[in-house]
């Protein structure tokens, strides 16, 4: 169950730094409204603090979530913004998300 919980929470503080930041990016590169830029902004703070939800160290969870924010993102840009991964993006965020796994859930001696 603890696993279910952390992977959760590094999904969801994968969307909110994602949306936080297209947003910002949405503000400043695109012509979007201010206002978008500062809702970024607000929901950027709140991945900072639903990251720290997760049970285990600061390193270990930013480094775990590394490979969740590149399948996230390659998610995120699919839907959004159309772009179609490659087979080499797949399989990279795959293998960056394996990774990122066994350093998190691997047991400790």
């Amino acid at each position: 169950m603890e696993i279910i919980r952390s992977i959760s929470i590094f999904i969801v503080a994968g969307i909110c730094e994602i949306g936080g930041g297209y947003l910002v990016w949405l503000s400043v590169r695109e012509g979007k409204p201010v206002w978008y830029g500062i809702i970024g902004g607000a929901i950027l703070v709140l991945y900072g603090l639903v990251a720290t939800l997760q049970a285990s160290n600061f390193a270990k969870v930013y480094a775990t979530y590394g490979g969740f924010f590149i399948v996230l993102s390659l998610l995120w840009a699919f839907v959004f913004d159309k772009y179609v991964p490659t087979k080499y993006d797949v399989i990279g965020a795959l293998i960056a998300l394996l990774g990122v796994c066994i350093i998190y859930y691997s047991p400790r001696s």
